[in-house]
């Protein structure tokens, strides 16, 4: 008789906890508190937020290139946001553009300079990890959206006569991102990212002949920047 009462009241009994409810672990220390995993500890709905990342361009086969971001951004719900970037970045031609020179060749390049782009975010991901008896609280982020990126190459290698220096373009393509948000307190979280930019533009000029003098060729470009950094929500 006691295992059925004890089994009815097992099925039977339910238990309600407020978003800000704590579980009470008696075996940690007594100045833990430990959250429930699907609510969220840190918010970002209607929130405004700003950050700066510095960032290391992983494209190109000969520039290195770093560079950083500034960023400002609005969560109007949980889960969706936008978010506005601005990037420059800077680089030089590396051991591998330098070692195709010693073989008697020019390398084309073609790097980013500065760009300027909107987003759409995100967030559909919260989690958390205890580690060294403390827990981290952190969100995953998706972007997509346009940017105007100004690029600089050195296509007048190419063409005999041509005046030294690089050309500057100004050319409109996508953005993408994704990175994690890892919360220090309610203000203030580290940001690690990834962002991408896709354009298309002019590979090459060579010198033609004929009436037609400079051929063209064009593909597209991918960029990648992996970038850490600082973000403060308001």
């Amino acid at each position: 008789m006691k295992l059925i009462l004890l089994f009815l009241t097992l099925i039977c009994s339910t238990s309600f906890a407020a978003e800000n409810s704590l579980y009470d672990f008696s075996w940690l220390d007594k100045d833990k508190e430990i959250y429930v995993l699907q609510n969220r500890r840190f918010k970002k709905s209607n929130e405004f937020y700003v950050g700066a990342t510095g960032a290391m361009t992983l494209s190109g086969a000969f520039i290195d290139s770093y560079g950083a971001t500034a960023r400002a951004g609005y969560f109007f719900r949980e889960d969706w946001g936008i978010e506005l970037v601005f990037g420059k970045n800077s680089g030089d031609e590396n051991d591998t553009a330098k070692s195709v020179r010693e073989q008697g060749t020019v390398p084309f390049y073609r790097k980013i300079d500065t760009y300027t782009g909107a987003m759409f975010m995100w967030s559909p991901f919260y989690s958390k990890i205890n580690t060294f008896n403390k827990i981290f609280y952190f969100d995953w982020l998706f972007g997509l959206g346009a940017a105007n990126i100004k690029t600089l190459d050195n296509r007048n290698k190419f063409i005999p006569g041509a005046a030294d220096g690089l050309t500057s373009e100004n050319i409109f393509g996508a953005m993408w991102s994704t990175g994690f948000r890892f919360y220090i307190n309610e203000q203030w979280s580290v940001r690690l990212d990834v962002t991408g930019l896709v354009y298309k533009a002019d590979k090459s000029k060579q010198a033609g002949g004929g009436s037609n003098p400079v051929t063209t060729a064009s593909k597209v470009f991918n960029n990648y920047d992996l970038g850490i950094g600082l973000n403060y929500q308001f």
